[in-house]
């Protein structure tokens, strides 16, 4: 008689059909997501999904890998033919293999890719880099053809799952010792083997989580390197007579993405401003702001305004707003032009506001809209504002004090 062979270890087994279960749910999911018309709602929470999956599938398969070096899996039973422990050794290295080539295709797509040049926020809390040095990439042929590659590589991963799992069910029932039962909890039948304990979890788990901290530190390096988030100053040719509490003031910003409603506000601007009610046509008013310092209502929101599609932070740090034009409609009602200049394009925009005066100190009201095309914001990726509405409203708060 053979001995009944050992069973994995517990997390062996907890592994395996969280990974199994993942790749199993981001296959099927990807296909559904791309036969969607683009701009479906709840597209792009979809691909967002399908990019922190395959993240995770990835980090996941570094520690199975270190959990098998240190945990060797138990012997194949005696009574299985020669070919077939090796198909079955050919199977695992292929698995394996596909569970580390899969994601970085998928991650190498999403750094690459022309029509879905936006960042991946894991699960929407954590900011994954694009893979570096693949700018090259950046064209239709190329992105096209590591999506293609990806896609086929979905298909031999279907592929050597049916493999897999005939084997193991052709040997569950046949006259061998089965190999199905090492694998699933709770399954009775031949196998009595006590599971071992297993050893060296902190080594695995703990590499892939500081795999996690090393890839996905380098993102606040690098935003901190390109000075996205600098300190600003406004300059003016002007004498400013008011002096800004930026505490109570605020420019916050609001549209529409996938059908639903997001918002923002810029953190960091500075503004000169010279304004007599007695004079209005005299008045002017200038504001420099960050664009690092955009904080959204969403983190996937906020790092996509960072990119080069969008405000290109690393390239353009500052933009400028000048306002000109302004006219008494009277009872505290004003109307202006707001002059906005972002990556270097000028635009126009008729910007209303209120004024609430109480002694020496005014607190100001007033909105504009403007177009994302004229800009050059998210042109590459939604030309058409499928996904991102091409009206972007700008609210601005100022309560200031006069100095003379």
């Amino acid at each position: 008689m053979t001995a009944s062979p050992q069973r994995y270890t517990t997390v062996a087994i907890a592994l395996h059909w969280a990974i199994a279960i993942s790749i199993i749910g981001m296959i099927f999911g990807g296909w559904y997501m791309t036969d969607l018309p683009d701009g479906a709602p709840g597209q792009y929470f979809l691909y967002q999904l399908h990019k922190s999956l395959g993240i995770t599938i990835l980090l996941l398969t570094v520690t199975r890998i270190l959990w098998r070096v240190m945990n060797p899996p138990p012997t194949l039973p005696d009574d299985m033919a020669g070919y077939e422990k090796t198909l079955s050794h050919l199977v695992h290295m292929g698995f394996y293999g596909l569970m580390i080539i899969l994601p970085l295709t998928g991650w190498l797509y999403s750094s690459v890719s022309v029509k879905l040049d936006v960042p991946t926020v894991l699960y929407g809390v954590i900011s994954w880099p694009d893979v570096p040095f693949v700018e090259a990439l950046k064209t239709e042929a190329a992105s096209g053809a590591v999506n293609q590659a990806h896609g086929l590589l979905a298909w031999v991963t279907l592929a050597l799952l049916g493999l897999h799992v005939a084997g193991a069910i052709k040997h569950e029932i046949g006259s061998e010792d089965g190999v199905l039962k090492r694998m699933v909890p709770g399954l009775s039948g031949s196998e009595t083997d006590a599971r071992p304990e297993g050893r060296g979890a902190v080594i695995a788990f703990g590499s892939a989580i500081g795999l996690l901290i090393v890839v996905t530190g380098a993102t606040p390096i690098v935003n901190a390197l390109s000075g996205g988030n600098q300190a600003v100053s406004v300059e003016a040719s002007f004498e400013p007579n008011w002096a800004v509490d930026y505490d109570l003031s605020s420019i916050s910003f609001s549209g529409t993405h996938d059908g639903n409603a997001f918002t923002g506000s810029f953190g960091n601007w500075d503004a000169a401003i010279q304004f007599d009610p007695d004079n209005v046509t005299a008045a002017e008013a200038r504001v420099t702001v960050s664009t690092g310092s955009a904080e959204a209502s969403q983190k996937l929101y906020t790092d996509s305004l960072k990119s080069p599609e969008w405000f290109n932070v690393a390239a353009f740090p500052s933009a400028s707003v000048e306002i000109l034009n302004i006219q008494d409609d009277g009872d505290g009602d004003y109307r202006s032009t707001a002059r906005l200049t972002l990556k270097e394009l000028t635009v126009d925009a008729p910007f209303s506001f209120s004024l609430e005066f109480e002694g020496d100190t005014a607190r100001m009201t007033g909105a504009a809209i403007f177009q994302r095309t004229p800009l050059d914001l998210g042109q590459a990726s939604d030309p058409g504002a499928d996904w991102v509405a091409e009206d972007v409203t700008v609210d601005v708060i100022v309560e200031a004090t006069r100095l003379n």
